[in-house]
């Protein structure tokens, strides 16, 4: 199976390796693809995990109390029965907290938005209608100062990633909500052939985008960075170690494919001194971490 071009990373206190155990044990047809763990940075020692929920790709990292995992970006699970939305609404609840609670509504069959022990938000849904082909659908909430961006989050992300399209649209009408009349209620996108949601909400949260829930884009050679880099990163302060956020507070990671095998197939030494060489670096620079590879 080829990689997905675009995965998503979760940042815990402490918690990565649990929750990929947690998560590989919870939903169908997922697993835990490799754990690692990485020596002298500025968190210390740190797990890394990177798993498969359904087909789609995460990775975790315990790297302390920086940052907090919240709705802001959460992850819709498209079920194939109504009975599999209550079983996962089982096995989620203990130690977590209802968002919107399991019932029908008018867009869905079944449905219900929770945040599990670990922070993690899922929005669970059972559509009679719906032809799945994508389980685990990234969802983007735009709250806060960004409230009313997302139809300009969608097009902007959609004119930077190839094989990109705007899909379905609705929207708040006058009277219905705090909103404002024609902002976001759901869209859906795609970003290089993958899908995903975006909503405004005018609510007063308590949360905001973070590098609580980050995206990475996994990308083949330093031209694809160059070029992410240069589309995404609106916040010079927030670039470090692969890491930026966008205009809109999303945080991102532009990684190069060539560390996964560094990473990987590396020894203790190779793999403690790449990590020293990135932990400099802003934007990731393939020829220098492939030299501190070979000379290691």
């Amino acid at each position: 199976m080829d990689r997905q071009k675009i995965t998503a990373h979760l940042w815990f206190d402490k918690e990565a390796l649990a929750a990929a155990e947690f998560y590989s044990k919870t939903f169908k047809n997922s697993k835990i693809l490799n754990t690692s763990k990485l020596d002298d940075t500025p968190s210390g020692s740190v797990d890394i995990a990177n798993i498969l929920v359904d087909g789609y790709e995460f990775g975790m990292i315990s790297a302390g109390p920086l940052f907090k995992i919240n709705p802001s970006i959460s992850f819709t699970m498209k079920c194939e029965t109504e009975n599999e939305v209550e079983e996962l609404w089982k096995k989620l609840s203990p130690d977590g907290q209802a968002l919107m609670e399991l019932d029908k509504y008018p867009f869905a069959d079944k449905y219900g938005w929770i945040q599990d022990k670990f922070g993690v938000s899922w929005q669970i849904i059972y559509q009679e209608k719906e032809k799945i082909t994508q389980r685990v659908v990234p969802a983007l909430m735009y709250v806060g100062k960004v409230c009313g961006k997302a139809r300009e989050a969608i097009n902007h992300y959609t004119s930077i990633f190839p094989n990109s399209s705007n899909g379905d649209i609705s929207t708040y009408e006058k009277g219905e909500s705090s909103d404002e009349p024609g902002t976001i209620k759901h869209a859906r996108f795609t970003l290089d052939s993958m899908e995903f949601t975006a909503m405004d909400s005018a609510y007063d949260h308590k949360f905001g985008f973070s590098e609580g829930v980050s995206l990475v884009v996994h990308c083949e050679n330093q031209e694809e960075i160059d070029e992410y880099w240069e589309k995404l990163s609106a916040v010079p302060e927030s670039e470090q170690c692969g890491w930026l956020k966008d205009k809109y507070g999303v945080s991102w990671q532009i990684v190069p494919n060539a560390m996964d095998k560094m990473m990987s197939e590396g020894t203790q030494k190779q793999i403690t001194e790449v990590t020293q060489a990135f932990l400099k670096m802003k934007k990731f620079d393939i020829a220098e971490l492939e030299r501190v590879y070979n000379v290691s």
